[in-house]
């Protein structure tokens, strides 16, 4: 596929994602839509983070609701990278999901769940625009 195609694609993908976190477009995500159970953290939170690193990172269980994770891998793919900025984007991803569960563990503060969910919405939205302008501006300069 010629660069020029592989550009244009990469930013309809990532605008598309930005569209379905922004509620314009419905678009289902492959994943396997199965949770990992609040009780792997709850009851043991330092090897249920181990095992919640492990789940995710391998698809075993997992629940992705983000375009982002899809828009990312597909820009990586399609714009022909090497396995070292690959392996970067996703150690970057990974240690940005562990981030959450780590929080929780130096957090003691019972509440603290109910505040995160409260801006998990306006998160996932800029989100989902800075990789749309970030992937654009690096693809077309």
């Amino acid at each position: 596929m010629p660069s020029d195609a592989r550009t244009a694609l990469i930013i309809v993908i990532a605008a598309a994602g930005a569209a379905r976190e922004l509620g314009l477009v419905t678009i289902p995500l492959p994943q396997n839509a199965r949770q990992i159970p609040q009780e792997v953290l709850q009851l043991r939170l330092r090897q249920g983070s181990l095992q919640f690193g492990f789940e995710l990172g391998t698809g075993v269980r997992t629940y992705v609701s983000a375009s982002t994770p899809y828009v990312l891998a597909l820009g990586l793919l399609l714009s022909r990278q090497d396995l070292l900025p690959t392996v970067l984007a996703g150690t970057a991803f990974g240690a940005g999901r562990a981030l959450s569960a780590a929080l929780t563990l130096w957090s003691l503060d019972p509440d603290r769940g109910a505040t995160i969910a409260a801006r998990m919405t306006w998160i996932k939205n800029v989100t989902a625009i800075t990789t749309l302008t970030a992937l654009a501006v690096l693809l077309i300069t």
